[in-house]
């Protein structure tokens, strides 16, 4: 496979371009009035922003980034927040999908989640805490 491909629809398209250029740290390699398209090498994925009126509903839970170390976790909190993103919320030892696990969240211009995670080590249950991992929604 040469690319995962994601593609999410938007409101604020000019937001939401600066969103994603700071969360992938790449610029866009395409963008249009109503387009916006993202290759992001790191992790082999075409990225695409669709501009629309309406955004209905969320059919997505989250998006998200499993990286390799703790120390990763943090450099990447630390690029964002530097970059001016907001920091939504920061799991240290939090128990999430059947995994023990460090990670925090970051929220796009139209509501969509983005975790970045480290795993630590699997665990029995899906989590310890109604209020942390997928079940936050």
């Amino acid at each position: 496979m040469k690319y995962a491909h994601v593609g999410i629809n938007c409101t604020r398209l000019d937001q939401s371009v600066d969103f994603y250029t700071l969360l992938f740290g790449v610029d866009p390699v395409k963008t249009k009035d109503d387009y916006a398209k993202f290759l992001v090498e790191a992790v082999r994925l075409n990225f695409t922003l669709n501009a629309r009126s309406k955004v209905g509903g969320n059919q997505v839970n989250h998006f998200g980034f499993q990286v390799d170390s703790a120390r990763e976790v943090a450099e990447h909190r630390e690029r964002l927040q530097a970059a001016g993103l907001t920091i939504e919320k920061e799991e240290v030892d939090t128990t999430c999908c059947y995994a023990v696990q460090d990670k925090f969240w970051v929220v796009d211009p139209d509501g969509n989640e983005w975790e970045f995670f480290y795993t630590k080590e699997d665990a029995d249950v899906h989590s310890k805490d109604a209020t942390v991992c997928c079940n936050q929604k």
